[in-house]
């Protein structure tokens, strides 16, 4: 391999702590939570993950957050993620590959509208942190 300049170091760090700021609940009011047990991870989870950074980067989207959990118990379905957007309900949508990811940007959190063929649950409680 050969020797990284400054140049390149600085690109690597900038692209690392806007990966990291996306992480940051503070101050976003949407949230994207990603499964990440090892069913999940086996599945696709982290290509899911990656392309839900990816989208929220293309569209210029800094109010939503993207962070990762353990099992959400819907092995049958994975990879599976929780959606939490302003004035709509919690939903966890399952199968989610790159594609329907997209999809999730550009249907539930910009135009809240649910992807109906992808929902499999509401979350419960201890998952969300509180009530809903």
């Amino acid at each position: 391999m050969g020797k990284i300049t400054l140049e390149q170091l600085r690109e690597m760090r900038n692209s690392k702590q806007n990966e990291l700021d996306k992480r940051n609940v503070k101050d976003k009011d949407c949230r994207i939570v990603v499964g990440m047990g090892t069913c999940g991870i086996a599945s696709g989870a982290k290509q899911t993950l990656d392309a839900f950074i990816r989208v929220l980067d293309e569209k210029g989207l800094t109010n939503v957050s993207v962070t990762q959990t353990g099992c959400m118990g819907l092995c049958y379905v994975e990879p599976t993620v929780l959606v939490c957007v302003p004035d709509m309900p919690d939903i966890i949508y399952g199968n989610v590959d790159a594609k329907v990811a997209e999809e999730i940007v550009e249907k539930h959190i910009l135009k809240k509208e649910l992807i109906t063929d992808h929902v499999f649950d509401r979350p419960s409680v201890d998952i969300v942190g509180g009530s809903k």
